[in-house]
């Protein structure tokens, strides 16, 4: 039977989702020279060629791909014995760390803590606040086990690394200046919205949100200005120097502009908690998924 070295496919796995060479050794605090030297000694082991030279990169080849598709089951399965391991040892004891968007901490995060410490004080969480590619980095690599991220930005359902669980729908309200012309006005519409302007991020996931958001109503926002953290985006709305769209996580605590609720376009987005596939059962990280998801519902 062929030698499975647990550590070397982990090695190769991570090569995978960075890359490079160095950027593994990077991710897993080892050198370069290591790196290609386990991954080396997993090709003799298995007696098959993982890399191959493109450029002056590497690559991994079809081998290597079917060797991590039969890994990935390994690892889940591994991750399932750690967590009916830490039951069997921990009971209601351990840590669990989060990783979150930064909307979501005080708004899910924090009220699942705080229940956590009410009914179980054994459970220890650990938070940090992360953009979604950070989280699922950070997921991947151990140094988190939930990650909290918009669905629209983590990986696919099909991503075998990972346990995706569905927390709540967030919809997306508009923050009109407090003396905007329409900011009584019932039953408003994004589509009566179009002649403004418009204030979003200037790039990345939210920029995309907020655009498409507006082209399903029918027009494409005039962009007059742009931030990417909620507080100045939300002061400009108030100064009257445009609207803005405002995810209820956000504008249910939000002041010194109008919220209007767009009861006829319904845009929203969906936040979703994710772990390492296996991992969900895990006694601390099962506890804090039940008390992300009655923070969810209570909102």
């Amino acid at each position: 039977m062929t030698e499975w070295d647990i550590k070397k496919l982990r090695i190769l796995r991570t090569l995978a989702d960075r890359g490079t060479v160095t950027a593994t050794a990077e991710a897993l605090h080892m050198t370069p020279s290591a790196v290609s030297q386990q991954l080396t000694n997993l090709a003799r082991q298995l007696g098959v060629p993982l890399l191959e030279a493109q450029g002056r990169r590497v690559r991994l080849t079809d081998a290597a791909h079917l060797v991590l598709r039969h890994a990935e089951a390994v690892f889940a399965q591994l991750e399932r014995a750690d967590a009916e391991l830490a039951g069997y040892l921990a009971g209601e004891a351990g840590e669990v760390r989060i990783g979150a968007f930064s909307t979501a901490v005080p708004v899910l995060v924090v009220p699942a803590v705080a229940a956590l410490r009410r009914s179980h004080p054994g459970v220890e969480v650990r938070v940090r606040e992360t953009e979604a590619a950070e989280s699922y980095e950070l997921l991947s690599a151990g140094a988190v086990d939930l990650a909290l991220s918009l669905a629209a930005h983590a990986p696919t359902a099909r991503d075998p690394r990972f346990t995706r669980l569905t927390l709540m729908e967030d919809p997306l309200d508009v923050a009109l200046p407090p003396d905007h012309p329409l900011a009584k006005v019932p039953a408003l519409r994004l589509a009566d919205l179009s002649g403004d302007p418009w204030i979003y991020g200037g790039s990345g996931p939210w920029q995309e949100i907020a655009r498409n958001a507006c082209e399903a109503a029918g027009f494409v926002p005039e962009q007059a200005h742009s931030a990417s953290g909620w507080t100045a985006i939300l002061a400009m709305v108030e100064a009257g120097m445009g609207v803005a769209l405002v995810p209820r996580m956000v504008s249910s605590r939000a002041s010194g502009v109008t919220v209007r609720v767009l009861t006829h376009d319904r845009p929203t987005r969906h936040v979703i908690a994710a772990t390492r596939r296996g991992s969900e059962s895990a006694p601390a990280v099962a506890r804090a998924l039940a008390a992300l998801r009655e923070a969810a519902a209570a909102r």
